[in-house]
């Protein structure tokens, strides 16, 4: 593969060039196929005011933003149009095999910390720990070539609600997701998330980018309910391939809260001074989220739960979002439904009556979802961690010895 940055009047434009041994099908971290649609894209400020992208941005920084996007469809070598930092080209062939280039120059530093911040009680949860932090806010545009088949999907209402925290934030445009062919418009990469903030660390002066992967994506093998020590769960090798590289661009990956469930992160959102911002659905219109996505159903399962209510949902069993839950486990998120079947007083009149069934979870076997695991504070990297260890200490608990070991058996049966 090889890479071309292009800058003009604040905006910045990549072009993927492909090699022979390249194809247009490849796999991101997750083991998702993906089609590759167009070569090229955009990043930009967001709004109409204030300076653009900077121009003078550093190597590794241009080149970790581009590894992005480029590679599910990287196969032996990537080049790019500027020499790289030896420790750069070392994270590439070490995570992913791959021979980088051209090398010379000096590897950077920084040191401040920005919040990669959706909306959602994840990255809310994020803000809580870290309440001084700037955001950095991705916000999804069309794409000038590529017809866009998601137009349900409300990105400007979520850019509007992270504009009305109050906090610093900046908005940052891209049309990178629409590079993919399949399933529809998404992240060829869930790390493209972080392009904005990397071609803005240097004028923000940042070492450390804090993104809101919790319990269940970090450590539990997220969707694929695969057991974290498994070589067979690419998302625990993906953490580690991804957090070494964009250390040698030096800017750490910040995972506060990937000690605590969905139910933490929700109660913290839930509480938090920013909560009439909060937004976990991107269909929903300015005023409400839409209710009968998938994922409306399940983050109502786990308010609900927090809160001790029962669920407010119209969809059914035989409803789109609810069919799935009427089969057996495993399930994506298993430990969120089964601390939501738990706890929720209506269970057996919504769409997760057969998973209640199925599970059979209590109130005492999910209580462990409601602390912090250890080793999760352990991996923030030093600079950072004594913010993290306290807030997780003072404010949620840590896990028990016999908790931990919860965690660490997730899946293997």
């Amino acid at each position: 593969m090889r890479v071309e940055w292009t800058y003009d009047e604040g905006v910045w434009r990549l072009t993927l060039l492909l090699d022979p041994e390249d194809e247009v099908t490849g796999t991101c971290t997750d083991g998702q196929r993906l089609e590759m649609r167009t070569s090229s894209c955009r990043v930009r400020l967001g709004g109409p005011d204030g300076p653009g992208l900077p121009s003078d941005v550093h190597p590794d920084l241009l080149a970790t933003a581009a590894w992005t996007v480029a590679a599910p469809w990287t196969r032996r070598r990537v080049t790019f149009d500027r020499p790289v930092s030896p420790r750069l080209a070392e994270a590439l062939a070490a995570g992913w095999g791959i021979d980088a280039g051209p090398v010379a120059g000096d590897p950077r530093e920084g040191s401040g910390l920005a919040i990669s911040y959706s909306g959602g009680a994840d990255s809310m949860a994020v803000a809580e720990v870290f309440p001084d932090a700037p955001f950095v806010h991705f916000q999804r545009v069309s794409h000038p070539r590529v017809p866009n088949r998601w137009t349900h999907y409300r990105s400007d209402v979520a850019a509007r609600l992270a504009r009305e925290t109050g906090r610093d934030v900046t908005v940052v445009q891209s049309d990178l997701e629409f590079t993919l062919a399949f399933p529809r418009p998404g992240y060829p990469e869930h790390h493209a998330v972080a392009v904005g903030a990397l071609l803005l660390a240097d004028r923000l002066d940042l070492g450390g980018l804090a993104f809101g992967y919790e319990l269940g994506s970090r450590w539990l093998g997220g969707g694929r309910y695969i057991h974290r020590f498994s070589p067979d769960n690419p998302m625990w090798a993906g953490h580690e391939r991804w957090g070494r590289l964009f250390a040698a661009a030096g800017m750490r990956m910040v995972l506060p809260v990937a000690g605590v469930s969905e139910a933490v992160t929700m109660r913290m959102a839930l509480e938090s001074e920013l909560r009439p911002q909060l937004r976990w659905c991107l269909q929903g219109s300015g005023a409400i989220p839409c209710g009968r996505c998938g994922k409306c159903l399940y983050k109502e399962l786990i308010q609900a739960a927090v809160e001790g209510r029962p669920m407010r949902t119209e969809l059914t069993a035989t409803s789109g979002p609810g069919r799935k839950w009427q089969q057996p486990p495993p399930y994506g998120g298993q430990e969120m439904i089964e601390y939501g079947c738990a706890r929720v007083p209506n269970i057996a009149e919504t769409p997760f009556a057969k998973a209640a069934e199925h599970l059979g979870a209590t109130v005492e076997s999910t209580r462990w979802l409601e602390r912090c695991y250890p080793p999760a504070v352990e991996e923030v990297p030093e600079r950072w961690r004594k913010q993290v260890d306290a807030y997780m200490r003072d404010t949620i608990g840590l896990m028990a010895e016999d908790e931990a070991g919860r965690v660490e058996t997730w899946g293997a049966a």
